[in-house]
């Protein structure tokens, strides 16, 4: 056992520094104290400062949603269809009606065609802008004195030329606005002279009742030479010269020519895949079947 308690000058050193160390560590423990400091917060500190994350927070959202600029609904295509929040169903309806050459020119006409909730029409109906000549008509009143159906067609001679009228000129026919004489003197200017009578229907906005009384007042006049295509001889290149006709088109009618071995009559062109019917009365003005 006394082997066991026999230390060098070294050892003694330590264990003496080592008791030391223990007894320093003991009062510390006993003397400082190490609990935490109580935070005391503010209750209408805390309340503010969430009302100001939560406006934040909300107001993030807010500008996060798509902004929906106003538009004319008739032009509504399936993409801006669907991010109305419109069905399939929906938006083949208006197309539907819009391939009959009608117009929507309410909210209720939009409503009755396409047959969309209350909810749904209550949240985009405000940014539907239709033409002025829609929103602000001209009085029933102006018309009876200025036009009747009973009147008697004025001649060739007796109309005036659409070519050189002038937006005070057009604006003299009931359902003729400053904007759609305008209209129709930008197209004019854009595309040349008209050259026939049924380009007037390409100017958005004429009704085909305001269209037969413009064209009862006036007709082209002085038209430039159109140089027709025949439809016969035409390749792909000649074909997208005339206005609606593209490459697509152009093929399908050089394939269905060669099929049939010639095109002899429009009628036959308009079976063409993708023909434009509707533009018909246009392309005929440029082509020949001889």
């Amino acid at each position: 056992m006394q082997s066991h308690f026999q230390f060098s000058k070294k050892q003694r050193s330590g264990i003496f520094l080592l008791i030391i160390i223990i007894v320093v560590v003991q009062c510390a423990y006993y003397l400082i104290d190490f609990s935490s400091e109580e935070i005391k917060t503010n209750t209408n500190d805390v309340i503010r400062f969430q009302s100001e994350m939560d406006s934040l927070r909300l107001s993030k959202i807010e500008n996060s949603k798509p902004v929906i600029f106003p538009f004319n609904p008739n032009y509504i295509t399936d993409y801006k269809g669907y991010s109305l929040g419109m069905s399939n169903a929906e938006i083949d309806r208006l197309h539907a009606f819009r391939e009959t050459n009608q117009w929507v020119n309410s909210a209720q006409d939009f409503q009755k065609v396409t047959k969309i909730s209350d909810s749904l029409l209550n949240v985009i109906s405000p940014y539907f802008k239709f033409p002025d000549w829609v929103t602000n008509p001209k009085p029933k009143t102006s018309y009876s004195n200025n036009y009747s159906n009973d009147s008697k067609p004025k001649t060739f001679a007796q109309k005036q030329n659409l070519n050189t009228a002038s937006p005070a000129q057009l604006q003299k026919v009931y359902g003729i606005g400053e904007k759609l004489s305008q209209r129709i003197v930008d197209y004019r200017t854009k595309y040349g002279d008209f050259i026939a009578d049924v380009q007037l229907q390409e100017v958005y906005g004429l009704s085909p009742e305001v269209l037969e009384r413009v064209l009862n007042d006036f007709t082209v006049k002085d038209a430039k030479p159109i140089v027709k295509i025949n439809i016969n001889k035409a390749s792909i290149e000649d074909l997208v010269t005339i206005k609606y006709i593209d490459y697509e088109i152009a093929h399908n009618i050089i394939e269905q020519r060669t099929l049939r071995e010639g095109i002899k009559t429009f009628d036959e062109l308009t079976k063409v895949k993708d023909f434009p019917i509707k533009k018909s009365e246009i392309i005929k003005l440029y082509l020949t079947f001889e």
